[in-house]
């Protein structure tokens, strides 16, 4: 029997609705008028990957559900505020959060809940289906279209879009899957950096530009068969205007989110940052000219379009690289990523600070290789969207496989591992 003028409050994400949403909602309602507290995309960016659908969607599905009333947005995890607005007889939930990183919030809901008598009911979970788990059978269902997307959203969702370097398949999926969790939240990589300097170390090579874009294509097209996350592509300068067109067709056909390109002209040596002596920065109109181009290529807008700003590392300071920052605005990009090599992020703090305020402000982009005690949390505060972890991982893997190949020889010998990676059981379970 339906309990009338009785309101009912049930929090949901509602991405991929299955049988386990629909008991949830069908016993809210016997217990009166149910209105949805739907998670919005932010918030739901703060504890796992972004939704599959957007806010809109999921209203519009929650919407044609006989079992609710009303859909309001819960811009948190935090219940409390919209409880309090609402002030419902009962909270409907699963009884799965007792334990694990919702017991936190539980504990919120039941405190608030007795200021008015308020009363949470809790449903048996229903076992066996989850939309994670759904989520991941159809994960192999992924189109290059839909993957393009993501890092559009994930700039939109989230307060920095966190990137790192894949060298290799296997790097990527240590990406794909790799978490840190601590307390009631947890970490992970949104998204892969696709280094022109890494992609030419792994094939031995002295120099970026002796690798084409004929070969790294394909050793992207062996990252992306096997990950999902989005992927920023490292164009150096772009190459020449006649072969823009064909880069970003075929970028766009792999599934990569963006192309990065810099202004920066002349050969550039394998060094990180040493011998850049021949290096010279393109003209403003010249490489304009490479943004709209790459505008005018694309089939979708959600492959968006980074200019790599190189002011600071040859000497022309703060105000060539807001010059230039404007100019590639209005030409097209959708990212503006200004490089710096010093052990500070002070000057680009100092970029930054200026032009956030500017109406050519395009989300900013760091590559902290040099400036490495700078955190997050600072970028954030001073503007910036995307934070690019751009040779850390290639850095780390040759001193490892150095140092396995000098204690072999050493002890003339196989040996133990002392990491979590003992045998080729662990490559083969991550490769599942």
């Amino acid at each position: 029997m339906i309990k009338k003028n009785k309101l009912v409050y049930v929090g949901m994400s509602a991405d991929i609705l299955h049988e386990g949403h629909i008991n949830i909602l069908k016993t809210a309602k016997n217990y009166g008028d149910v209105i949805v507290g739907l998670l919005t995309d932010e918030a739901i960016a703060t504890y796992k990957n972004i939704p599959t659908l957007n806010y809109n969607q999921r209203v519009t599905v929650l919407r044609n559900i006989k079992f609710v009333k009303k859909i309001v947005p819960q811009s948190t995890l935090d219940y409390r505020p919209n409880l309090q607005k609402i002030r419902p007889d009962y909270v409907v939930h699963g009884d799965d959060w007792k334990f694990g990183v919702q017991k936190k919030i539980r504990s919120q809901v039941v405190n608030i809940l007795r200021k008015w008598k308020g009363k949470l009911i809790e449903p048996k979970y229903t076992k066996n289906i989850s939309s994670s788990s759904i989520k991941s059978r159809l994960i192999n269902q992924l189109t290059p279209t839909s993957r393009v997307s993501i890092l559009k959203r994930l700039l939109e969702n989230k307060k920095i879009v966190r990137i790192i370097e894949s060298h290799s398949p296997l790097s990527g999926l240590i990406i794909e899957n790799i978490k840190y969790t601590r307390k009631n939240s947890s970490k992970e990589f949104d998204g892969m950096w696709s280094s022109s300097l890494t992609d030419s170390c792994m094939k031995g090579k002295p120099d970026n530009q002796s690798l084409d874009f004929s070969s790294r294509f394909s050793g992207l097209g062996d990252l992306m068969d096997v990950t999902t996350k989005p992927v920023i592509f490292d164009a150096d300068n772009g190459g020449r205007l006649e072969h823009i067109p064909f880069t970003v067709r075929t970028l766009e056909r792999l599934g990569v989110s963006a192309i990065m390109i810099e202004d920066k002209v002349g050969l550039k040596k394998n060094s990180l940052f040493k011998d850049q002596s021949n290096a010279k920065q393109d003209t403003i109109k010249d490489f304009c000219k490479k943004i709209d181009l790459i505008k005018k290529t694309r089939t979708s807008k959600d492959f968006l379009i980074g200019a790599r700003i190189e002011s600071f590392i040859l000497g022309k300071g703060l105000q060539d690289g807001l010059k230039r920052a404007k100019a590639y605005s209005e030409a097209g990009a959708d990212l503006i990523l200004i490089h710096s090599k010093e052990k500070t992020a002070k000057e680009i703090f100092s970029f930054s600070k200026i032009f956030k305020k500017t109406k050519y402000y395009k989300p900013l982009v760091s590559v902290p290789s040099t400036y490495s005690t700078t955190t997050e949390s600072m970028l954030i505060k001073n503007g910036f969207k995307i934070v690019i972890y751009a040779n850390q991982m290639l850095r780390a893997s040759y001193p490892a496989m150095e140092n396995v190949a000098i204690t072999i020889l050493k002890n003339q010998r196989s040996f133990e591992l002392e990491k979590k990676i003992s045998s080729v059981k662990e490559v083969i379970n991550l490769i599942k």
